[in-house]
């Protein structure tokens, strides 16, 4: 039996009690020692794996790249448009009068020229009305005849003072009323020979003829739509085309200037030059809702290469830019801070330089600025460059393994190439 009076009994130190009899800043040395273990393990394997990749990249070839030299180049500035082809005059071939096409005298297709015989309507309603005022005619010139002699005879009447006045006046009113008569029958006979001369349907431009619109036997009027063919006019023929409103101040200067600005239309496919002429005019008002204008250009179309409405490629040369700075397209890539280039150093290593393009013909552009005339430049191989990245020029003897270029990115300044 214990003495209740007695003191506890010390703490067993292999029961898990003596922790918590612990200090407090015991504990508080024995977390601090362990995050100290935690953060010495994390640099250490943060150091181990970035010397790795240095040792990966020290491994990493040197890129063999392609050069060009930059060099001073007259480059033509070309305006690229999509035209429509317009003949110069369109007229639909319609009849005048209304009668039943009696004939029709034209192949489809063919080339008229202007006056040509095209087709025919009936002839023979106008005819007898030609006829019938020629009549006409002849009745009212007897009476204008007969009208005449009575006021010769009243007048003879009147200075013998046999009738009166106002005989001789009526006689020589009723004259004039015939003669007004006679003069009207002369319009008609005018008019029904006009008449008869609109039953020969002609050409009235000279172009190629399209497909006839009604067959023989049909009854055309002149509110007929569609008439009977079309004709355009086909050599010479115009392009029309729209250009942006930034590109007006040079077409504008050249014209004031009285050059004439040669233009190429092209196939659809960009390759077959079709025809060349120049230069026509520009429309009187820009487009608000596309921000162009129209322009028209005129070419000459002996082969009949263009057809109406077709759809076709324009060049406009607007200017030449003497002795410019050029290189190849595939020398300037694109980043986000703007366009730029690589530069091949005299220690073989290349520079990422920064440039403003201008114009460009598809195989060299222009540089504004940003590179010399005589630098060279990388146009093959840029993909994995880096700027200050070692290179290899083609017909360099082979380097051992481990000893590859050593490059700094440039992700902030220019971006990767792309």
């Amino acid at each position: 039996m214990t003495d209740p009076a007695a003191p506890p009994p010390p703490p067993d130190p292999d029961d898990g009690t003596a922790d918590v009899h612990k200090p407090a800043h015991a504990r508080r040395n024995a977390g601090l020692a362990a995050l100290l273990l935690l953060l010495i393990g994390l640099a250490a394997w943060s150091f181990t794996r970035t010397q790795g990749r240095a040792d990966r990249g020290n491994l990493r070839p040197k890129t063999t790249v392609g050069l060009a030299r930059a060099v001073r180049s007259d480059m033509p500035v070309m305006l690229n448009a999509i035209g429509t082809v317009q003949p110069v005059t369109t007229a639909t071939v319609r009849t005048q009068l209304a009668g039943v096409l009696f004939s029709l005298d034209f192949k489809e297709g063919q080339i008229v020229t202007k006056g040509q015989l095209l087709a025919r309507i009936d002839p023979r309603p106008y005819q007898l009305a030609l006829s019938q005022a020629r009549a006409n005619l002849a009745r009212d010139q007897s009476q204008l005849a007969l009208a005449n002699l009575d006021l010769k005879r009243y007048q003879t009447l009147w200075t013998q003072d046999s009738i009166a006045r106002q005989q001789v006046e009526t006689q020589a009113a009723t004259v004039k009323q015939t003669e007004g008569i006679v003069a009207a029958d002369r319009a008609a006979i005018g008019t029904a020979a006009l008449n008869l001369a609109y039953t020969a349907i002609t050409a009235p431009v000279a172009g190629r003829i399209g497909l006839r619109q009604a067959d023989l036997g049909n009854y055309l009027t002149p509110a007929d739509a569609n008439g009977l063919a079309v004709i355009t006019q086909t050599d010479p023929i115009d392009v029309t085309f729209a250009l942006p409103q930034e590109q007006l101040p040079q077409i504008v200067d050249a014209t004031q200037r009285g050059a004439g600005l040669p233009v190429t239309i092209k196939a659809q496919n960009g390759t077959a030059v079709l025809a060349q002429g120049h230069f026509l005019t520009l429309d009187n008002q820009i487009d608000a809702t596309s921000g162009t204008v129209k322009a028209k250009a005129r070419f000459a179309n002996p082969g009949n290469v263009l057809f109406p409405n077709q759809f076709v490629n324009v060049s406009l040369l607007a200017t030449t830019l003497r002795q410019a700075v050029v290189v190849p397209v595939a020398a300037v890539r694109h980043g986000p801070s703007g366009d730029f280039v690589f530069v091949l150093q005299p220690d073989r290593t290349v520079k990422l330089q920064l440039v403003r393009s201008g114009p460009s013909d598809g195989i060299h552009t222009v540089m504004l600025s940003g590179v010399a005339a005589g630098a060279q430049i990388v146009v093959e191989g840029a993909d994995s460059l880096d700027d200050g990245a070692s290179v290899t020029l083609p017909g360099d003897p082979a380097e051992p393994a481990g000893r590859g270029g050593k490059g700094r990115r440039h992700g902030n300044a220019a971006g990767r190439p792309r």
